[in-house]
């Protein structure tokens, strides 16, 4: 049974799998690192609202596995428009992983699937 990784990069969908969690959040973490090299967002300004940078999602990665129906884990990364990153977990109610000091987006997402998998 594989864990599968989806990127959503504007209209582009990319997918892969892979046999462990730990390959797959590497598969993720290097697909994310370097989509974050690329250029940032500008604002956009709608009638009287201006969506700044950070509030547009510019990429959704993602784990879910390792079943194929009802995956036990699902989570991934929002790489906002400014070049930030949010882990979350969940799929229908998703819940933001809070990063701890020093702590990347990446290890909160590992520390966020393993609570998430239980002991």
């Amino acid at each position: 049974m594989a864990y599968r990784v989806v990127v959503r990069a504007g209209p582009r969908v990319e997918k892969a799998s892979a046999d462990t969690l730990d390959e797959a959040l590497e598969l993720l973490e290097d697909r994310c690192r370097e989509l974050s090299r690329g250029p940032t967002r500008d604002p956009v300004r709608l009638y009287k609202r201006t969506i700044e940078p950070v509030q547009q999602v510019m990429a959704r990665a993602e784990v879910s596995g390792p079943q194929r129906w009802r995956p036990a884990l699902r989570g991934g990364l929002d790489l906002r428009g400014d070049g930030s990153a949010e882990a979350w977990t969940g799929r229908v109610r998703r819940m933001l992983v809070e990063q701890e000091p020093g702590e990347s987006p990446y290890d909160a997402l590992r520390r966020g699937l393993s609570a998430s998998s239980g002991p």
